[in-house]
């Protein structure tokens, strides 16, 4: 396959059809949207940076795909993905976070993916550089011996197994002390040894924060990030056996080899460059007609301005350095029951180009997401019984018949799309996943019968559907 970063938008739709059923015209404007990213890299540096991303709505009902396609593509393309619900903006008494927060949350995602990247990368090392450690801590070196000189301890001797002098020298035959202690240490004759380790305590620094209104938030983390420099983290000992401790060591010795100007740099330029934010309900934020002061379409409309230039192109200022959104891709989305796009300011209509229409699901794609996907809900609940050792199975009809039920349901009660189908699916198996533990049959066959003993009640209880299921 090619790389990931140059899949045409073909091999983008088939990889998403792995886990998302239906909705093709929308991973058809995500892939294209994804290629004009790394057609955009090919450009020439003059041309290249006037090219913005062709940002999306998605418009459809809950539980239809939308937020799965947007985190999809984003694992995908091993970007920085962000998930944003837009109303959150418009909370009444909403202090403390405000629009620019959210390139700061996916700048820390960025570095926090490139962290685990790097310190992949130097993994071997790590591991023989904590291996080093760990052979001092239980074979501590005497004065005057270097590496692979080193004599144990009294105490590391007795404990070991060596009978004094002669057991000693029988060991050291051929070879250092450091070097059996080495091989004992990989064979696991150690790993019930205790060592003590020196590990970091909490309450190092004091807690800061400041209530004020939006826009401070960077102010906050300086403050925290001042503090942390003249209250360094306080040091305590801790006892563990060897492996954790074998662990822990190649934790430290992995953060300590990586260069953190370069986590920083490379974190901030694939911000820029790859970053996807999903804006969640962005009809909430759209203005519904309202006049006057005391109107909630104040606050709405009060978002769409601050979110424009974060749309549009601006710098944001992190604690990692400033940050440039022009080439950050945008997917919102939104049910647009109340209001249409075309009640978003004009200029923030103007920044999603692309629009979307998501269509709700039926009984047929219900029976393919419980069944096709990678990760469909089916097997997923087999695995989780599989570890109790019960081997579970489900008929087609079964399978069909809580289709038919959820769909049902959610014609009778709120449409919540396939996310019906997990209340639906845990309700059916709630008595099995109970007694799994100290079950004598470990094979449990689940059939449209035993599907209808356990739905059929609630189900046809309009009242009892709308808190249970």
């Amino acid at each position: 396959m090619k790389g990931i970063n140059s899949l045409t938008p073909k091999e983008t739709v088939a990889e998403l059809d792995r886990y998302i059923i239906g909705q093709s015209e929308a991973k058809r404007s995500v892939a294209i949207a994804l290629r004009n990213r790394w057609r955009r890299q090919q450009v020439q540096p003059p041309l290249r940076e006037e090219i913005a991303p062709k940002n999306i709505i998605m418009i459809g009902p809950t539980g239809v795909g939308k937020t799965e396609i947007a985190r999809r593509l984003a694992h995908l393309a091993q970007s920085p993905f962000l998930k944003v619900e837009a109303s959150k903006f418009t909370e009444v008494g909403y202090v403390g976070r405000d629009v620019e927060s959210m390139i700061r949350d996916l700048t820390q995602l960025a570095v926090n993916m490139v962290t685990k990247e790097e310190e992949a990368g130097v993994q071997e090392k790590a591991a023989a550089l904590a291996e080093e450690r760990l052979l001092d801590l239980l074979l501590p070196r005497t004065p005057g011996h270097g590496t692979g000189s080193s004599t144990p301890t009294a105490s590391n001797v007795i404990s070991l197994g060596y009978d004094g002098a002669e057991g000693r020298q029988e060991e050291l035959r051929g070879q250092t002390t450091r070097e059996r202690f080495r091989e004992m240490l990989r064979r696991g004759e150690l790993d019930d040894r205790v060592v003590e380790l020196s590990v970091s305590a909490g309450g190092g620094t004091p807690v800061v924060e400041v209530f004020s209104a939006s826009g401070m938030e960077e102010m906050q983390n300086s403050l925290q990030e001042a503090f942390s420099k003249f209250f360094p983290k306080k040091k305590q000992a801790k006892k563990m056996k060897v492996p954790q401790a074998l662990e822990f060591l190649k934790r430290e010795e992995a953060e300590r080899l990586v260069d953190t100007e370069s986590v920083t740099e490379k974190a901030i330029r694939r911000t820029e460059q790859s970053g996807i934010i999903f804006l969640d309900e962005i009809d909430k934020i759209a203005s519904r007609g309202g006049t006057g002061s005391g109107s909630p379409d104040v606050s709405r409309e009060g978002v769409q301005r601050d979110l424009l230039p974060i749309v549009e192109g601006t710098t944001v200022t992190t604690k990692y350095g400033p940050v440039k959104t022009d080439h950050i891709l945008f997917i919102a989305s939104g049910a647009f029951h109340l209001c249409k796009p075309s009640d978003l300011a004009p200029e923030l209509q103007g920044r999603f180009p692309i629009r979307v229409n998501l269509h709700a699901l039926g009984e047929e794609e219900f029976f393919r997401i419980l069944t096709e996907p990678r990760n469909a809900l089916i097997k997923q609940y087999t695995a989780l019984l599989a570890t109790e050792d019960i081997r579970l199975e489900f008929e087609e009809e079964a399978i069909r018949e809580m289709v038919r039920i959820a769909v049902q349901v959610n014609q009778k009660t709120e449409d919540i799309g396939a996310r019906r189908l997990h209340t639906v699916i845990e309700r059916v198996l709630d008595e099995l996943s109970f007694d799994a533990p100290d079950r004598d049959d470990l094979a449990f066959t689940v059939t449209a019968d035993y599907v209808r003993r356990q739905l059929t009640d609630i189900s046809e209880n309009e009242d009892l559907s709308r808190y249970i299921l």
